[in-house]
């Protein structure tokens, strides 16, 4: 196993062209415009996963993105790692086509300050080649010491709808012992952290109509409903003074956190002003009465994600909107159900709504939260793992995320997932100029290659 950094020095190079490779590919699951990009991108990962070591590959079509499905047998008296992975991204911009905010074109990588800069760099495409070269050492230099299966989706970001049914479906196929997930990050460079809990997300569109069409707000302004007036003011009522949600029964289900777990939490390494300083932000801001930490791990939170209506180019144009619209997400903690608060949260904003507009809520996607037990066989061997690599042991975090699939795994494959992820804070996922360190890339193949030895040698015991 102490090949393994000779083995990523001398295959960099290589690495690097491959993951390019695949970043080149715009696979936003979230737009008509790139179905041929999703096959693209499968056939890709078909090829590597089968140049990495894997025995057989299949691409399984579904009513939405392809699904990669790949395994590699050793012995069927072995245990089985099942690793998880998604090759769909966001999109570049809030607007179709828009780059507006990137430094450097997001789907053409570029490394500066060893650091790759494209959409998908960490999420997930950096941290699936995290997966696939780690595999790919153990497989090409005979070190692996159990069966691997791989499922790769491209729903990831728009609620894994197809994938729910995949597994559905394929039950005895994906049976493992455990799912191996790089989905998330680490505290930062010199401390680790393994994450054993993700919030569940509800996400939702809101549009509120008013008039048949446009109106002068001149003459028609104080006396029609402006739906774009209307839609901000519910948007208001769903938080109180203190930033906790306002939708009645909100928070019924939420598994509250003892003190002595919240002590546990204040332990991580967290600078207040180090946090601010990164975010080009003057102070946080959330819920009363809970740490920075806390409100993204062990508190449910809701966001506007987008917010239009009306005229909104240069110049002016004075107009009362037809209509407006928004779309927001809701993070869920363990016990709440994503179909419960999608329906509380409609009911309260139909409750709200006036009398001179029409308010339709859609349920766009959901997903559960999930909770990882750090006493279990996995988080050993992860923490082994990154101990090894890292020289630290690794901290057990909540993250703020959502990977909606998760918690579908063990409902359906009764299989627990150990979410060993990568990325940093600074990586601005989802945003312009994403990145992901080359330090990061390469200690992650390290540090997964050593937790297949750690845990064939803890279920061994």
């Amino acid at each position: 196993m102490n090949n393994i950094k000779e083995y990523i020095s001398q295959n960099k190079e290589r690495i690097l062209n491959e993951l390019f490779g695949l970043i080149r590919i715009p696979t936003v699951s979230g737009s008509a415009d790139h179905v041929d990009d999703m096959q693209k991108a499968a056939i890709y990962l078909k090829e590597n996963l089968l140049n990495s070591g894997a025995d057989k590959v299949e691409i399984y079509q579904t009513e939405g993105a392809p699904i990669v499905y790949g395994e590699k047998k050793i012995n069927e008296s072995l245990q089985t790692v099942m690793i998880y992975g998604h090759y769909d991204v966001m999109p570049a911009g809030n607007k179709p086509g828009s780059t507006e905010g990137w430094d450097s074109p997001p789907f053409e990588p570029e490394i500066r300050n060893e650091k790759i800069y494209a959409r998908g760099a960490d999420d997930d495409k950096g941290q699936v080649f995290i997966q696939l070269k780690a595999f790919e050492y153990l497989a090409k230099t005979n070190q692996l010491n159990c069966n691997v299966k791989f499922i790769l989706e491209g729903e990831e970001e728009t609620g894994s709808d197809s994938i729910a049914v995949f597994c559905n479906q394929y039950k005895e196929m994906l049976k493992a012992d455990i799912i191996l997930v790089s989905d998330t990050g680490i505290i930062a460079q010199d401390t680790p952290s393994i994450t054993v809990g993700l919030r569940g997300i509800a996400y939702m569109q809101v549009e509120v109509q008013g008039p048949n069409h446009d109106l002068h707000s001149g003459i028609y302004g104080g006396a029609v409903a402006n739906p774009a007036n209307v839609l901000t003011k519910m948007i208001a009522a769903l938080f109180d003074e203190n930033n906790h949600i306002a939708i009645p029964g909100f928070y019924d289900d939420v598994l509250v956190i003892s003190h002595e777990e919240r002590v546990e939490m204040a332990k991580a390494p967290y600078d207040e002003q180090k946090y601010c300083e990164a975010l080009g932000i003057k102070s946080t801001y959330g819920e009363k009465g809970y740490s920075t930490l806390e409100r993204t791990g062990i508190r449910p939170s809701l966001d506007i994600n987008g917010i239009w209506s009306g005229f909104t180019q240069e110049g002016t144009k004075t107009v009362l909107p037809e209509k407006a619209s928004a779309k927001i997400s809701m993070r869920l903690v363990p016990n709440q159900q994503p179909d419960k608060i999608a329906k509380l949260f409609e009911d309260f904003l139909l409750s709200i709504a006036p009398k001179g507009v029409t308010v339709k809520v859609k349920y766009l996607h959901g997903g559960e939260p999930y909770v990882a037990p750090s006493e279990m066989i996995a988080y050993r061997a992860a923490s082994k793992a990154y101990e090894k690599t890292f020289n630290k042991i690794p901290v057990p975090t909540r993250s703020g995320g959502s990977i909606p699939i998760i918690s579908l795994f063990e409902k359906v494959l009764g299989t627990k997932s150990i979410l060993m992820g990568f990325g940093l804070e600074s990586d601005a996922i989802h945003a312009p100029n994403e990145n992901f360190s080359l330090f990061n890339l390469f200690i992650g193949i390290e540090t997964i290659a050593w937790f297949y030895q750690y845990y064939a040698e803890e279920m061994n015991k």
